[in-house]
Parts: C-alpha cells; sequence; structure tokens
C-alpha cells in the first residue's frame, strides 16, 4: 500500500485537492478535522489543564485557545505535546484500518506534515503550491484579512519554496481547477505504479 502525504500553505488549495482525491474513491485522512474532534472530545480535559480557562461546555474554544498561545511559543509546544501524538494515533489507526480493507493507496492530509516529521511516514509526498502574490490574493480575499495578519500568519509556516524542495511532487495550483486535478491524476498514475515500503512503520509506531 502506497502511503502519500499531501500537504501545502494557506490558500494554496489543499482542500480542493484532497476534496478531488476523495472524489477518486480514495481514502484521505483529513488531520484538520482529526484535531477537531479531539477539542470536542478526547483533548478537551488535558488542554484544559494545561490552559485553564479555554475549555467550555465540553469542548474547547478555539477562539480562547488561540489567545492563550498567541505569541508564546513554548505554549505552543504544550498544545502541539498533546495534540500531535493523538492524531497521530489517529492517523495510524486510518492506515491500519485501510490496510486491512484492501486499500492500494491511502493519503493522510497534514498541513504540518514536514514541521511534525510525518514526511518519514510517508511512502511520497504531494506538495500544493502557487506563487505567493497568488496565496497573498486568495488570502486577502477571506473575511477579517490584513496585510499584517496575512504577514504574521505566513511568517509562522515553512516556507513555500522548502515544502516544494522536499516534494516528490508539486502541484501548482495558480491555473484553474481543472489544471490542478489534471496534475494530480497524472501524479496519481504514477504513484500506482510503485510499491509503498513505509506500511510496516506504521505497523511499527509507537504512539
Amino acid at each position: 500500500m502506497m502511503i502519500v502525504g499531501l500537504t501545502g500553505s494557506m490558500a494554496m488549495g489543499k482542500s480542493t485537492a484532497a476534496n478531488h482525491l476523495k472524489n477518486l474513491g480514495i481514502p484521505v485522512f483529513d488531520s484538520d478535522a482529526a484535531v477537531h474532534a479531539l477539542y470536542e472530545g478526547e483533548a478537551v480535559e488535558e488542554i484544559e489543564q494545561a490552559f485553564p480557562g479555554v475549555a467550555q461546555g465540553g469542548r474547547v474554544d478555539r477562539k480562547k485557545l488561540a489567545e492563550a498561545i498567541a505569541g508564546d511559543p513554548e505554549a505552543l509546544a504544550r498544545l502541539e505535546a498533546i495534540v500531535h501524538p493523538m492524531v497521530r494515533r489517529k492517523q495510524r489507526d486510518f492506515v491500519l484500518a485501510e490496510e486491512m480493507r484492501g486499500a492500494e493507496l491511502v493519503i493522510l492530509d497534514i498541513p504540518l506534515l514536514f514541521e511534525s516529521g510525518a514526511d518519514k511516514l510517508c511512502d511520497a509526498v504531494i506538495v500544493v503550491s502557487a506563487p505567493e502574490e497568488v496565496q497573498r490574493q486568495r488570502l486577502a480575499a477571506r473575511k477579517g484579512m490584513t496585510p499584517e495578519k496575512i504577514d504574521d500568519l505566513l511568517s509562522r509556516q515553512m516556507p513555500d519554496a522548502e515544502k516544494r524542495a522536499r516534494a516528490d511532487f508539486v502541484v501548482d495550483t495558480s491555473g484553474t481547477i481543472p489544471e490542478s486535478r489534471a496534475q494530480l491524476d497524472n501524479i496519481l498514475a504514477k504513484l500506482r505504479q510503485r510499491e509503498g515500503q513505509k506500511i510496516d512503520v506504521w505497523r511499527d509506531l509507537d504512539v
């Protein structure tokens, strides 16, 4: 089974790419959705202990949590130490369940794929990318965005150039959606000709 990582910086079109892959019938693990579910269940108690006052009604208030960690790298590291292992366990369960179902290829949609070291658990990595001016235009169109906020958000992410350099495949999303889909289809055709090697790593993963 091929285990493929999908990542990309903000406003690069990763969600659109993931949706296309899902529509093709490929199993896709949505790491953002997993985190949101943890904020309403398994992670609530531990996060509240680490950041008192951020949980209400049995769920983490994401706005309050963001305020609690804003500008504090140590607080962010504490949060990641709680959440990342939980997400990795869910990724492992997903991969092993899909292997049992006989899936030939699965996608791990992980925004912080390189930052979290998850690229080492993937047979190949796809990065969605677009020129910076396109990215900034897309971000500026989002509600509440200012140039200062965009600068701040982008400063927290691994540079797009580094992600492209570390990718096995890059999808240029600066064109039309059909053009991006065609690139993905070509990549999938190449991936299906490969044999995955990382499944044993997931079987032995201790998280």
